[in-house]
């Protein structure tokens, strides 16, 4: 064939196919005939919990038209069955359903927790709606429907100490079906992973959240620093368990912190509680120095009712190993005095404070020079907080 038939014959049968009808989605127009440039579709859904039978999806779209019908159906990841290592996200076989489009733009499905397949928190599937002219997708969680935080005294995360003080789990029921849960919350604990369940003090726990789960050290067996709690609920058929492990440790001081007081002037007085400077006759002043640098509380806090500040000489050692139970058994053991003198044996004091009426208001902790300047000023380091009540002042 001749160069210029081939090219002849070439354009005509690019001008039949040309020709030929395609297939356009259709664009949507508003009520004048003008193109509507619109978003993306989107989908709204609760998602579903451990406590929930089911599900819904709400898309709404963007392209297509009332009346139109979607096609809807799950994805799960899958191994594919003609085989391989990897799981792929395919079609579940029987989820395929159609819901058609609404005045308003939306069409809703409802699948079981049976269709999707999920039983667990973590499951998810994902959710597509597809038609001639819009498609949609969302992927669907299996969420707890309980939730529990870590220990805490009152808005403060805490290790849980070997005390008779109280911390707590907060905890909240909260399934996705419904707007507000009026079953109950069952707590049980054991101490040890072969030991038997025991039903935590307030157990059923119902009525207004978040429950306050008591967590009390002196529970622990003196042997034994791990309880296990179990928090669990039941709508109907379903029930969700979850489970938590708190170590008990000794108790210990909660803050380290560390200030500069020198002679005369604003910054002769600390505020222990609040590591604040202030004068040596302000009335917050816990402890100050005045004359040779001999620590003692400041004139103005001692002169009201009921304070106090003592302390008892101890070692680097003990310092360091930060143990309360330790800490006052040295104090208890040892002579108490009114004053601390910054270049007397160690440098390091227990001390004891009383700072008003209330248990509360008792603070134990040690002190330790760091830097002395003769005539002019002493630095410490301290510890400080022993109870979770100082948590919230500290």
């Amino acid at each position: 064939m001749k160069m210029k038939q081939f090219i002849f014959f070439l354009c005509l049968l690019i001008t039949v196919i040309s020709c030929k009808k395609q297939d356009y989605y259709e664009l949507p127009v508003d009520s004048t005939g003008n193109v509507l440039f619109t978003t993306n579709s989107s989908t709204d859904t609760k998602g579903i919990s451990t406590l929930d039978g089911s599900f819904t999806v709400t898309a709404t779209f963007a392209t297509a038209k009332v009346g139109d019908v979607m096609k809807v159906e799950l994805l799960q990841l899958q191994i594919p069955e003609n085989g391989g290592a990897t799981k792929q996200l395919l079609p579940m076989a029987g989820t395929q359903k159609t819901v058609t489009v609404g005045s308003d733009m939306k069409a809703s499905v409802t699948y079981s927790r049976d269709e999707a397949k999920m039983s667990a928190a973590n499951d998810y599937v994902t959710v597509t709606f597809s038609g001639a002219t819009d498609y949609a997708k969302v992927r669907v969680d299996m969420v707890p429907a309980i939730t529990v935080s870590k220990p805490k005294a009152g808005d403060k995360e805490i290790d849980v100490a070997r005390t008779n003080e109280t911390a707590f789990f907060i905890a909240n029921v909260t399934p996705k079906s419904l707007s507000s849960f009026d079953g109950q919350l069952i707590v049980q604990r054991k101490n040890g992973v072969n030991a038997g369940w025991v039903t935590v003090n307030g157990s059923p726990f119902s009525g207004s959240q978040p429950f306050k789960i008591p967590i009390i050290g002196n529970e622990f067996a003196s042997d034994k620093d791990t309880m296990i709690y179990s928090f669990s609920s039941t709508i109907g058929s379903y029930t969700d368990v979850v489970t938590k492990t708190v170590i008990v440790r000794d108790p210990y001081f909660y803050f380290k912190k560390s200030a500069t007081l020198t002679l005369g002037g604003s910054t002769a007085g600390l505020n222990l509680i609040k590591n604040k400077n202030v004068s040596e006759n302000d009335s917050t002043a816990i402890v100050a120095v005045s004359g040779d640098l001999i620590l003692k509380g400041g004139s103005a806090w001692l002169a009201k009712s009921g304070n106090s500040i003592t302390f008892v000489p101890t070692t680097s050692a003990m310092y360091e190993l930060n143990n309360l139970n330790k800490t006052l058994e040295a104090y208890n053991a040892g002579v108490s005095a009114i004053s601390a003198d910054p270049i007397v044996g160690t440098g390091i004091y227990i001390y004891k404070i009383v700072n008003g009426p209330l248990s509360s208001d008792v603070y134990y902790g040690m002190l330790k020079m760091t830097t002395v300047v003769p005539g002019s000023s002493v630095s410490i380091e301290y510890r400080i907080g022993d109870q979770y009540a100082h948590l919230s002042v500290l």
